[in-house]
């Protein structure tokens, strides 16, 4: 990619409010990013219909201009550059309609790997939740390590995460809060140099300039959530950051589990109540995370090998199969527009090819192939 496409990418990218469903919608109005920043106020106005102060000439230049040094900035610290129409860019973050159209990243990590999940909560961990940490992730490295772990490189489950995946050898992804000039918090410095040197990554959204504001980290939330098949939430309060992500999860389609803790532990009343409200599920270990997901690859090859030899399903059963063989996870509302039938007839088909091993039921009501 040539500097010139690229910096006109920072500063498209850097827009304030650019997602990548604002992207799309102005590139196919303004046809390219050089186009929109060239174009007349009046012309972007007239195009798009909208009043809003990025068509300004003052506005899109300053973008340009701040570009222009993150241009520098990138070249001399050899931070790689990953866009939205790039075909490196994860997938699992660009069903996201607010995913950020341009990760600036330091390390090498697949993140479109097979498996991955996120790991978050309080920062203030206790013991349960560091050894919760180190347990889970010891066992997922043994069972699948394929497996990338993200998290957020704060003090607490966030960087007990990371610490565990890199004495177990799994790959782990630190979303930052702020541009790669600095890491914060600055005494987690030396924990990702070691993520970036062992097969993982360190990556955000924010140019070298951008100032760290409180919102940064709610902002920083969604791209935790998005990475993931599935988040995580090991430790939590009644309120905070960990429960923001596991909210953006579900937002997004995606699993979300949690650790239970004792009544009355003030770190695990936010985890007891998501599970007591059926936002997550609960899970004791790697186990239950591996089975809910789905990711047993020698039970989903003993299933797959019993429904070839026993096909025995009748017309409703196949005509449900069929549809989630086609789509993967399907909510019970678009399985019933899918299949044109009421959602009380679907409900007796469904738990009986649950209970014969057929297909997975998960937290939403969402179902799978097993």
């Amino acid at each position: 990619m040539s500097n010139d496409l690229l910096k006109y990418r920072i500063a498209f990218a850097s827009i304030r409010g650019m997602g990548v469903k604002l992207a799309r919608q102005l590139l196919e109005v303004a046809g390219n990013e050089r186009a929109f920043f060239d174009m007349s106020e009046q012309e972007l106005r007239q195009l798009t219909g909208g009043h809003s102060k990025v068509y300004t000439h003052f506005y899109r230049q300053r973008q340009l201009e701040r570009a222009d040094r993150e241009l520098d900035f990138i070249g001399q610290k050899r931070i790689a550059c990953t866009y939205f129409t790039d075909d490196s860019y994860p997938r699992r973050l660009l069903e996201a309609d607010d995913a950020p159209c341009m990760l600036y990243s330091t390390g090498s990590c697949d993140l479109n790997s097979r498996h991955v999940v996120s790991m978050v909560g309080t920062r203030h961990a206790t013991q349960y939740g560091v050894s919760f940490c180190d347990a889970f992730v010891r066992d997922l490295a043994a069972a699948l390590p394929d497996t990338v772990v993200v998290s957020g490189l704060a003090f607490g489950i966030d960087i007990a995460s990371h610490r565990a995946c890199l004495k177990h050898g799994l790959s782990t992804v630190a979303v930052m809060a702020r541009g790669l000039n600095t890491i914060y918090p600055a005494m987690h410095r030396n924990d990702a140099a070691q993520i970036v040197r062992n097969r993982g990554m360190v990556v955000t959204d924010y140019l070298s300039s951008d100032e760290l504001h409180r919102g940064n980290f709610l902002a920083r939330n969604r791209i935790i959530a998005a990475l993931s098949d599935c988040t995580i939430i090991v430790e939590s309060a009644d309120h905070g950051g960990s429960l923001v992500t596991a909210s953006l999860a579900q937002s997004y389609n995606r699993d979300v589990m949690a650790v239970p803790g004792r009544v009355g532990d003030e770190f695990s009343r936010g985890c007891n109540r998501i599970i007591r409200t059926n936002l997550a599920m609960s899970i004791t270990g790697a186990d239950d995370m591996i089975q809910a997901m789905g990711w047993d690859d020698r039970h989903n090859l003993q299933q797959a090998t019993q429904l070839e030899v026993f096909p025995q399903l009748n017309d409703d059963e196949q005509a449900i199969v069929d549809v989630l063989r086609q789509q993967g996870d399907v909510h019970i509302n678009t399985l019933a527009n899918e299949l044109q039938v009421p959602i009380y007839r679907l409900m007796s088909t469904l738990v009986e090819l649950d209970c014969r091993g057929i297909i997975l039921t998960k937290p939403g009501p969402i179902y799978c192939m097993r």
